[in-house]
């Protein structure tokens, strides 16, 4: 399975213990993808439009819980209007009613990332969105995931309304508002490991970029040398550059500092650099 099919299997059971948060949790499914329909026999229905048994099953385990509404039963006009007048007008935004406590939101976010939701493997790379049919709904949703202070954007996307989120951390908080904590360790410890890989990644790649700016400088270096000896003569150099000059030919793969500690006396980094550009400015000079 995918990582989002562990998410909402998880969410999927986690049935809150207190009706308002089972509530507001078949709240957000029904709004999401519920329905409710008067058939051509007259026999009142209320289902889920969806492919997905997890949020079927869901669903009917809330209804029965808060309306004690049994699978496959006929309706009748009683209990449809219960659970109409509680839910409400599935062409509307959820009751904020339903929405007082911060349990209630967070059963409301489990409901709404069963319904709609989805997230990428954290091995590639950090993505979480939801897909509302709606630009209200996934304002409230936006407004609910704000109390919690995550903060996500909304993207127009064809004829969907997406509210999505890319930052690993604002992932790992929005999976433990959801209570989906499994889901959170499992999420954790896949980020670690490739925050890991991708730190020793960025300083090998650092290391390896330094070593041919090295080579790179050195190369120059022995070619302004060798230019000089050809063209100008190393009789003609001061002592200080002629030394330098040698000692670079002798040992072209040496650091600045180990060429320093190869002269007698002995000078530091900086001078070993101060002495070799002198020998770069000669050299253009005499190609001029």
């Amino acid at each position: 399975m995918s990582f989002s099919s562990d998410v909402k299997e998880e969410l999927a059971g986690h049935i809150s213990s207190a009706r308002h948060c089972q509530l507001a949790e078949l709240a957000a499914i029904m709004h999401f993808c519920g329905q409710y329909g008067i058939g051509a026999d007259g026999k009142y229905t209320i289902g889920f439009q969806t492919e997905n048994m997890l949020i079927v099953r869901k669903g009917f385990t809330l209804l029965k819980k808060t309306f004690n509404i049994e699978t496959g039963l006929d309706l009748d006009e009683e209990s449809f209007q219960a659970v109409f007048s509680k839910i409400g007008d599935l062409e509307e935004v959820v009751s904020p009613l339903l929405l007082k406590n911060a349990c209630c939101k967070r059963a409301f976010l489990r409901g709404a990332f069963l319904s709609c939701g989805s997230i990428n493997d954290p091995q590639k790379h950090y993505h979480l969105e939801f897909v509302c049919d709606r630009e209200d709904i996934a304002l409230q949703l936006q407004e609910v995931l704000a109390d919690f202070d995550i903060a996500v954007k909304i993207v127009h996307r064809k004829k969907y309304y997406v509210v999505y989120l890319k930052e690993g951390s604002a992932i790992v908080d929005l999976l433990n508002v959801c209570e989906a904590h499994k889901a959170l360790m499992d999420f954790e410890n896949l980020r670690i490991v490739k925050e890991m890989r991708n730190s020793i990644n960025r300083k090998v790649n650092c290391e390896a970029a330094n070593i041919t700016k090295t080579v790179n400088a050195a190369t120059k270096q022995i070619e302004d040398i060798e230019y000089i000896r050809d063209y100008y003569g190393f009789e003609n150099l001061p002592m200080a550059l002629r030394e330098i000059a040698a000692v670079r030919l002798d040992y072209p793969e040496s650091s600045l500092k180990e060429l320093g500690q190869l002269l007698d006396p002995a000078i530091g980094k900086s001078g070993v650099n101060h002495r070799l550009r002198k020998l770069c400015e000669l050299a253009e000079s005499i190609r001029l």
